[in-house]
């Protein structure tokens, strides 16, 4: 298998007692993406979030005490590979079933930020 040199990384805030919604989307999500090539899809939730240095990322999200942090990324060949990935997940008939494409998602999708990301160090 190829090394992954590019990665997809999310941050959301999500409410704890919307975490198990959560896992059950991400859940068919890494199903999706890892259908399409994806090399890796990992989904994490804050659990040492009071960090003594810097700023921790309840502060830089400004989540409340009933929300905690997720921090998800997703593995990719190159940048050129996340593209294409991505292209055939959005034409995946699973993202247009009403089911999914009207679910309600179990965060605040206006607090939520991702980016694309070269890997430097491996």
């Amino acid at each position: 298998m190829k090394k992954a040199t590019y990665v997809d990384g999310y941050v959301m805030i999500v409410p704890k007692g919307m975490l198990p919604a959560y896992r059950k989307m991400a859940q068919v999500g890494s199903k999706i993406w890892k259908k399409y090539g994806a090399l890796g899809y990992r989904e994490c939730t804050g659990d040492d979030l009071k960090s003594k240095w810097g700023v921790p990322f309840t502060k830089l999200v400004k989540a409340k005490p009933e929300e905690t942090v997720v921090f998800s990324y997703i593995e990719y060949k190159s940048r050129a590979h996340r593209d294409q990935v991505n292209a055939l997940v959005h034409k995946d008939p699973m993202m247009n079933d009403p089911k999914y494409k009207d679910m309600p998602m179990p965060f605040d999708m206006k607090r939520m930020t991702t980016g694309g990301f070269k890997i430097i160090v491996s």
